[in-house]
């Protein structure tokens, strides 16, 4: 049986198929196009997804057995444009905060589980709560918007000079450096009861439309005149007290239990994630990594087969690699296409080793192997990768090749077996959803890559999800005695994770980034 999903279509856009009970292949419109997918045109499909993950199951669009798809109770002529391309396909619409808690249920590791989707909005909704035994999801309570914690955060983004539903993530890490002092003034915004959230609009203005729509109640409360701009000593500030209102917030809303399962928007938050691993009344939290509306594309499919065709086998999440891989032949081509000068390597042993030499002499690599992520974070597929031994590395690769703010700091990625030593975090770190602590004896080794003395974002690598960059880590200890490399995405000015070979040098070419690794294919500066 082949299934495919399509979520995120008024952004996000992304498509996922399950082959007989097996995820082959999820990925994003916006890494196979090179832009941000927000089209506001619940009739456009995401076209190069869709024909991507076809290819990678193996399927013709004939041979798809069903089309399960979020959005709103679609038209006839949406129905017949899909029966038009996928013939003998049932066609299955999932609401949205649904696919959301199919998502974050069917891929967690529990057998019952309390499931906490949150975003902006979907559907009217912007919050849900379920209880999941077995196959099958119940809702218990739902959230609806203008009462949003995503919308919320939106809007103190747009406040801090920002763009809500992208920026999101810098509110999140300058909120690191605030304290608490604006933390009440949120919880009164927020009014956390037994129900749910209600947002008090006495904080806001109706007729404002910059500055996040806050109004003078807000204003007077920060001890400033209405409208005036936010002094840049406040700034981290307020970041901090969303931040902490919000996690507070989700705390109470998600209640006490054994097994809580999280996903929607807030879910990319890694700090809210650490929060509910180490504040909430529950034993054991899992995180969908792709929490956003991507990853509603994988939920729609897991919904299918659980919900629908009633499978009670599970579909574990094993690796988030689900993208498009290029062999040497296709990186060969592109390389003589653009008259570069590489140097090829027979063994992959080879290549581990040219890479720590690169590594050791304080330069910075690009490493592009395997198949491309699902998901924002780069997991070792798609990675810009630096020496904590480098004592430049977070300046070089924050001011002169990502050439983004000096808070967002850097992931640690370390063999699984080997992170103890360094680092106390949660499961979650497998796929960089969560922050951790660095234990004291290394907190001056890491000091370039900490958040407030001694937090840190972990990733931790397992040898059998990704061979080669465990590999690389543990011949980096090898060489130094640290098996640890700070990691960020490969990718560009606001520009989605590379996806090809051209992606790759393209930039590559257009940063200070010294050597890149593309399969067995190395480039120097």
């Amino acid at each position: 049986m082949i299934i495919l999903g399509i979520g995120g279509l008024l952004s996000d856009a992304a498509a996922a198929v399950l082959k007989d009970g097996e995820l082959v292949a999820a990925v994003e419109e916006s890494k196979l196009v090179r832009r941000r997918t927000h089209w506001g045109n619940l009739d456009e499909m995401p076209e190069h997804a869709i024909a991507t993950c076809l290819e990678l199951a193996g399927a013709k669009p004939e041979q798809v057995d069903a089309v399960a798809v979020v959005r709103p109770i679609p038209q006839s002529d949406f129905h017949l444009k899909l029966r038009a391309r996928f013939p003998n396909s049932r066609i299955i619409v999932v609401e949205h905060h649904l696919a959301h808690a199919a998502s974050a249920y069917y891929c967690s590791p529990y057998d019952s589980a309390t499931v906490l989707t949150l975003d902006h909005s979907g559907d009217f909704r912007c919050g849900s709560r379920w209880q999941a035994t077995g196959a099958q999801i119940s809702l218990e309570h739902e959230q609806y918007a203008p009462d949003s914690l995503g919308d919320l955060y939106g809007r103190v983004c747009e406040l801090l000079g920002l763009e809500s539903s992208v920026d999101e993530h810098k509110v999140q890490w300058n909120s690191v450096a605030g304290d608490d002092r604006f933390k009440q003034l949120f919880l009164d915004i927020l009014h956390v009861t037994d129900a749910g959230v209600r947002i008090d609009r006495g904080f806001f203005s109706t007729e404002r439309v910059s500055n996040g729509g806050f109004g003078p109640r807000f204003f007077a409360r920060l001890g400033l005149e209405d409208g005036a701009p936010i002094p840049e000593a406040l700034r981290p500030h307020l970041a901090a007290g969303v931040q902490r209102a919000m996690e507070d917030a989700v705390i109470q809303l998600a209640g006490s239990g054994e097994n809580l399962c999280l996903a929607g928007g807030l879910g990319l938050n890694a700090l809210l994630v650490s929060a509910l691993e180490n504040r909430s009344g529950y034993r054991n939290v899992f995180v969908q990594p792709v929490a956003g509306n991507a990853g509603t594309a994988l939920g729609a499919v897991l919904e299918a087969w659980h919900g629908v065709y009633k499978h009670a086998e599970r579909v574990p999440l094993t690796t988030l690699s689900l993208g498009p891989s290029f062999n040497a032949d296709d990186i060969k081509r592109v390389l003589e296409n653009c008259k570069l000068r590489f140097r090829y390597m027979v063994t992959t042993d080879e290549v581990v080793e040219s890479a720590v030499a690169q590594l050791n002499d304080h330069k910075i690599v690009a490493w592009m192997h395997g198949r491309m992520e699902f998901g924002s974070r780069a997991l070792g597929n798609r990675s810009i990768l630096a020496s904590p031994l480098n004592p430049y590395s977070t300046e070089n690769l924050n001011s002169f090749i990502k050439h983004r703010e000096p808070f967002r700091k850097f992931a640690a990625s370390v063999p699984a077996e080997l992170c103890a030593e360094y680092f106390e975090v949660g499961p979650n770190a497998r796929y960089l959803a969560t922050v951790g602590r660095v234990k004291p004896a290394y907190r001056e080794q890491f000091a370039a890559a900490t958040l407030a003395g001694d937090m840190v974002r972990v990733h931790t690598v397992d040898r059998e999800e990704n061979p080669l960059y465990w590999k690389l880590l543990h011949a980096a200890g090898k060489a130094t005695g640290l098996p640890v490399l700070y990691n960020t995405s490969f990718n560009l000015f606001g520009e989605p994770l590379v996806c090809t070979p051209r992606d790759a040098v393209r930039s590559f070419y257009s940063s200070g980034i010294d050597a890149m690794f593309v399969g067995n294919f190395s480039l120097h500066k």
